[in-house]
């Protein structure tokens, strides 16, 4: 309790103790803080929406496409490790609707709005940075060189692994599952189900792809230690194997150790992580 105090009083004095800010004041950095994040949100979304049509039918339609380049990799790789056709995806069956007279106007606000926060994310995270930036102190700040680029950096990797890993098999096992008598059920989601769930796995993955700033931070305030990743990992396999489970379209073992070898990675790099922050206050206590 006694660290948040001190936190927010040097967020208040701006790292030092000449002159506090009052919370008025302090709002008020907040507030421009806020107002510039959501310009740039706002900016990148309107620059999303003059070129609505090309982004809709290549992007976001991409991973509905037989040809999606995922596709064609994994059908490859999977023909060069010899696992014949056991990577490669059947014909895609999904033929989306609208079912509102405003349905398509709100689509294209919906990915005008999510292709804007993707592209301003750097520019937000730099000024949630510099509001936060003054609280530190300059032995905590050397630690944090180059957060911006390496917070940015895990973000846009796990949404482009949501994107053309994820959102593919998603999307290829959920139009091709049937049930019951062939052809009883007519297959017709609509464009609304259909982005919520491209957003959702997109954003899903690049926010589970910080787990090693997670860490890190989580380290930095000594919650949990190297020890603790290391005699937990079996379990956390085991986590991670049944969600590839849930995730991959088929229980055959390439397409499972597709999607958990990059969250094996993750937690490993997570251990790395806090093993060496552990190794830097051992050797500033001595």
């Amino acid at each position: 309790m006694s660290n948040e105090r001190s936190f927010f009083k040097r967020l208040r004095t701006g790292g030092g103790e000449e002159s506090e800010m009052s919370f008025i004041d302090h709002l008020e950095i907040l507030r421009w803080h806020i107002v510039r994040s959501a310009i740039a949100i706002v900016s990148s979304a309107i620059l999303f929406f003059i070129y609505i049509d090309e982004i809709f039918d290549q992007v976001i339609m991409g991973p509905t496409h037989n040809d999606f380049i995922s596709y064609r990799v994994f059908c490859k790789l999977s023909h060069l490790l010899g696992m014949g056709d056991s990577l490669c995806m059947p014909p895609m069956k999904m033929n989306l609707q609208v079912t509102s007279i405003s349905g398509t106007f709100m689509s294209s606000i919906t990915i005008a709005i999510s292709g804007g926060i993707l592209l301003a994310l750097p520019f937000v995270f730099w000024e949630v940075w510099k509001f936060i930036k003054p609280a530190l102190k300059p032995s905590e700040l050397k630690y944090t060189q180059g957060i911006i680029f390496w917070v940015s950096m895990f973000f846009f990797i796990g949404a482009a692994f949501g994107y053309f890993m994820l959102a593919p098999f998603t999307f290829n096992f959920l139009s091709n599952y049937t049930i019951g008598a062939m052809g009883a059920i007519d297959y017709r989601p609509t464009l609304s189900d259909y982005l919520d769930t491209l957003i959702d796995i997109t954003l899903g993955a690049g926010i589970a792809f910080e787990l090693p700033m997670a860490t890190w931070l989580l380290s930095k305030l000594g919650i949990i230690t190297p020890g603790f990743l290391r005699e937990y990992r079996k379990y956390a396999y085991v986590v991670l194997l049944v969600l590839a489970a849930i995730i991959t379209p088929s229980p055959d073992w390439g397409s499972q150790l597709i999607v958990v070898i990059p969250l094996v990675m993750l937690y490993e790099i997570s251990i790395f992580i806090a093993a060496r922050i552990q190794k830097k206050r051992d050797a500033e206590w001595e």
